[in-house]
């Protein structure tokens, strides 16, 4: 893949879905999220024509802050598993990313609480509200198990649609960067709304 990689969605769409394309605007993949289910249940394919499913993201419980997300290949292989850390999220974003085995890959946190806030605070203004998502623009840092930053999500500024940017800081292997991507594609999915 070709960093940095740009996710779009629609912010108004009934049933979200998201756009990843790679800096030479070759599609990576693209995401649909089923509408109506308890449990969340977020298919990959490859591209908008979804005739090539790259994985599924299911989550392990009915609606609830606490729950982890399974992604599996199509054969159901396990790939990653994706977590938000509970009330530790109520301040600050911070997910965690864990292998097939269990053990820590990464975490998602967010840099800079204050641009959530502000973007909350706004976003209740009537007109204004709807302007704000071109001026505050929270970014997320992944790190690995070490503390060494790997990849950078910022939220870009854009009307009437999500676009964020995900930059590579440093090398990875292709199943680390694939849990990675997924993990942070979850992540965008489950806090679209707050900033």
């Amino acid at each position: 893949m070709q960093y940095p990689l740009t996710m779009t969605f629609k912010i108004m769409a009934l049933a979200p879905q998201i756009y990843v394309r790679d800096a030479s605007g070759n599609s990576v993949c693209y995401i649909k999220q089923k509408l109506l289910r308890l449990k969340e249940k977020v298919e990959v394919f490859r591209d908008d024509s979804r005739s090539d499913l790259l994985c599924e993201i299911n989550a392990d419980r009915m609606i609830d802050f606490s729950a982890r997300y399974q992604v599996t290949d199509p054969e159901g292989r396990v790939i990653c598993v994706i977590g938000r850390k509970g009330m530790r999220s109520l301040w600050k974003v911070f997910y965690q990313i864990e292998n097939d085995q269990g053990q820590l890959i990464a975490e998602i946190k967010e840099e800079n609480v204050w641009v959530k806030v502000l973007d909350s605070l706004f976003q209740r203004i009537a007109i204004v509200g709807s302007l704000m998502g071109y001026f505050f623009n929270p970014s997320y840092l992944i790190t690995d198990h070490d503390g060494q930053e790997i990849m950078r999500l910022k939220k870009q500024p854009a009307f009437w649609e999500g676009l964020f940017s995900l930059e590579k800081l440093q090398e990875t292997d292709t199943v680390q960067e694939l849990s990675l991507v997924m993990g942070t594609l979850m992540m965008v999915l489950l806090e679209r709304k707050r900033g």
